[in-house]
């Protein structure tokens, strides 16, 4: 480290014959505008194809037939146009690299320019670094160990070797290794930093700084799931292991993530069956799941979840396999939990009186995007998005007598296909032009709600909610006993 920070005295020269080598790269190959027209031509007819593609596999082969043959030989031509199109970049790219070999004068510049720099380059690098820098690199050795601390000999030494070369060229190009957020864009690329603490005699402590979009090693995933994040899947039949007692189940998790004995584990595991509600608990931890009602195997799966006092819980339509008391008795138990346990629940489900009665925010998703966004309050009582009307309108604790059950025609599209415009504007009663040539853009509300349609855009015109949603508040407190 400390012979690389000499580095750090030519970073402003080195930039330079960075960029030289990067402009003659250039002469040799195409330009920015080129390179940019030839990847947009073929990213398009490779996005035709891919829609071909999808279209053909939504077809019946034996109804089908015709439409099959069409997409067939369209997805033929498109692949010749392909090859055509990257067979010209190609040739392209060899012209220009004939060209700059042939110009023997802008050769001779650029050897001159780049030897002079070259030589500025080593006088720079030549001088002594200070000894406040080598205790920064001390500290980033500490980190680079600390960041590789939890792999086994052979991965931790290679990825020590990967480590000291980004810090290396780093130091190169001059980048501030002092500043944190810096030297996390460093570590990322490798592996995620511990940032140094303190220091006892033979250890080193330190925090991880994680970056979750950019975790490479599975190991470090089992670090975070179960520990970090839990999830509470729909069906407790499938989701717990028919030939495993229960309490196996429990503690084999705590044993895992907690490194307790076997005989702690058992007791940890009957608390938490206590805490969820299992009558009896000792005596039923030898059971197997099948012994056990469908609202109990739920209690067992929240239990597992909770098991090592995740930060995140998120539950996956957890009450609809089950009847409507023992639905509540879930909800009920899933909330008294969360105060005692303090973490936040990522809720999924279709059911909006589950919502009502369970969520601070709500983001309401359709065709795989979020369409509107805000506190539970805002999304029910102030809907802005059409779908959101749709599916409050459609709730049957709504209905009025004597009137008909409103229900969203058509069908969600097809995601094989690309969506131009907003996807939910061919079961949009209020749909404009506008919604079938471009996305809407998210319109913010409040500062807590935000919603996807170009009905809020200035220019649209004011339409009023359906008559069935009109009055809400009273209407929801009456429906779902908020």
């Amino acid at each position: 480290m400390d012979h690389a920070s000499r580095f750090e005295f030519g970073a402003e020269t080195y930039k330079k014959m960075k960029e030289m080598e990067a402009e003659r790269k250039i002469k040799f190959t195409l330009s920015d505008e080129e390179k940019a027209k030839f990847d947009d031509e073929i990213s398009e007819l490779k996005r035709k194809r891919t829609e071909t593609f999808n279209k053909k596999q939504t077809l019946d082969s034996k109804k089908d037939k015709s439409e099959i043959a069409e997409c067939q030989a369209m997805i033929k031509e498109l692949d010749a146009k392909i090859k055509s199109a990257e067979a010209e970049k190609e040739a392209k790219i060899k012209e220009h690299e004939a060209a700059a070999k042939a110009d023997t004068a802008y050769e001779n510049e650029y050897n001159s320019q780049m030897n002079k720099l070259k030589e500025e380059y080593t006088k720079e690098i030549a001088a002594s670094i200070s000894d406040d820098t080598k205790k920064r690199n001390e500290l980033l050795a500490k980190e680079v160990y600390l960041s590789v601390g939890r792999f086994k000999p052979r991965r931790r030494n290679k990825l020590i070797k990967e480590l000291i070369k980004a810090l290396e060229e780093a130091m190169k190009m001059g980048v501030d290794l002092s500043d944190d957020d810096q030297k996390n864009l460093v570590f990322d690329d490798i592996a995620f930093r511990v940032a140094y603490l303190d220091e006892t005699s033979d250890s080193l402590h330190g925090v991880c700084v994680l970056n979750l979009a950019n975790i490479k090693d599975e190991k470090d995933w089992t670090q975070i799931r179960g520990r970090r994040i839990a999830t509470v899947f729909q069906d407790p039949m499938t989701s717990l292991n028919p030939i495993i007692t229960i309490g196996k189940q429990i503690s084999s998790i705590i044993i895992k993530h907690q490194g307790c004995s076997e005989v702690e584990a058992r007791k940890r595991a009957i608390e938490l069956m206590k805490k969820v509600g299992i009558p009896n608990a000792e005596a039923r931890y030898d059971d197997y799941p099948f012994q056990y009602s469908g609202g109990m195997r739920q209690r067992i799966v929240i239990a597992i979840a909770l098991s090592c006092q995740p930060k995140i819980l998120i539950c996956d339509e957890p009450t609809t396999a089950l009847d409507v008391t023992i639905q509540a008795q879930i909800l009920r138990l899933i909330k008294d939990l969360q105060k005692e346990f303090n973490y936040t629940i990522v809720f999924i489900t279709h059911d909006l009186g589950v919502v009502a009665n369970i969520a601070d925010r709500v983001a309401v998703l359709y065709a795989g995007q979020i369409v509107e966004l805000g506190t539970v309050e805002e999304v029910f009582y102030d809907p802005r998005h059409p779908y959101t009307w749709a599916l409050l309108s459609s709730l049957p604790q709504l209905a009025q007598r004597n009137t008909t059950l409103f229900s969203i025609t058509g069908t969600p599209p097809s995601l094989y296909n690309e969506i131009v415009g907003d996807a939910f504007a061919p079961r949009n009663q209020y749909c404009m032009k506008i919604d079938t040539l471009k996305e809407p853009p998210m319109f913010k509300v409040t500062d807590t709600h935000y919603a996807k349609t170009w009905l809020l855009d200035p220019r649209a015109p004011k339409i009023e909610k359906p008559e069935a949603i009109q009055n809400i508040h009273e209407k929801l407190v009456n429906a779902f006993n908020i």
